[in-house]
């Protein structure tokens, strides 16, 4: 049901979110995980994914829950590169008598190279590196008031035809990895993230996996340090376009003590030559 009533919520904020989408975690990855895989968008073409995700705090108050909906945009380039571009719109949720906030994010820049295709020996292996502007208000903790340089180092290895492994290493340069009042924020670089995902493909359409994901800053605070862990899968309605669903978990305070996300992701040009038709 909360999570029911935060869509309805979101759902009245749509002429608004589709204002904020001009041109979208922590967040370049294959929906619904925050671990990211090395594939690119095919060269020319669009791809587009939103989700949204509803999580309870922890630790945190007044602020009791987050609702965060994330438009994401990726275009294709020549040499195996894509461009990444995204802003969330969030919702912070806080006690009785304290006023709640709303209101888009920060923008996220990205590029990503998948730079070694998968050999029977050796993994597939890309990287990205990605600027985030602080476009949300930071007075209302919609945003950092940073601008945050990350760089993350992707590795991919099927153990059979059907299941795999991602691997992410990432460091945070300067800024923080906060998106609201969700990740680390009380550190100005120097942070380090990493996951590990598993996916299985049960069926054609449907996959179903599991990932550990997590931060740490330099300044040994793990009050501020994060883990988290996620179920979820993605069913393919039809090619070019899934559904993807999850629900998560985490220690300490910048991590969402529980969660739960829906979102879709579709290829563009699939659906300009399906209008054709």
């Amino acid at each position: 049901m909360l999570l029911t009533r935060s869509m309805a919520r979101f759902a009245r904020c749509g002429p608004l979110l589709s204002c904020a989408f001009g041109i979208i975690t922590p967040l370049a990855a294959q929906l619904p995980f925050y671990t990211d895989d090395p594939a690119v968008t095919e060269r020319g073409k669009l791809h587009f994914e939103f989700f949204n995700e509803h999580d309870a705090l922890q630790l945190q108050y007044p602020n009791v829950r987050q609702n965060t909906a994330n438009y994401k945009l990726n275009f294709g380039l020549p040499f195996n590169l894509e461009l990444d571009v995204d802003v969330p719109y969030l919702a912070i949720y806080r006690a009785v008598g304290t006023p709640g906030a709303t209101g888009h994010g920060d923008l996220d820049l990205g590029i990503k190279w998948e730079f070694h295709k998968e050999s029977p020996r050796v993994p597939a292996f890309g990287a990205s590196l990605y600027i985030e502007f602080p476009t949300g208000d930071a007075s209302r903790q919609l945003g950092s008031g940073l601008t945050d340089y990350a760089l993350n180092l992707i590795a991919q290895k099927s153990l059979t035809k059907r299941t795999r492994v991602n691997v992410n290493l990432g460091y945070l340069f300067a800024g923080n990895t906060s998106t609201g009042v969700l990740g680390i924020e009380n550190s100005r670089g120097h942070v380090y993230t990493g996951g590990l995902s598993m996916l299985h493909d049960f069926t054609e359409r449907l996959t179903l996996g599991a990932e550990v994901y997590g931060g740490y800053s330099k300044n040994g605070n793990l009050g501020r340090s994060q883990f988290q862990v996620l179920a979820g899968g993605q069913y393919q309605i039809r090619k070019g376009l899934s559904f993807d669903f999850g629900v998560l978990g985490g220690k300490y305070v910048a991590s969402p003590r529980i969660g739960g996300q829906v979102g879709f992701s579709v290829d563009l040009p699939d659906l300009a030559r399906r209008d054709q038709d």
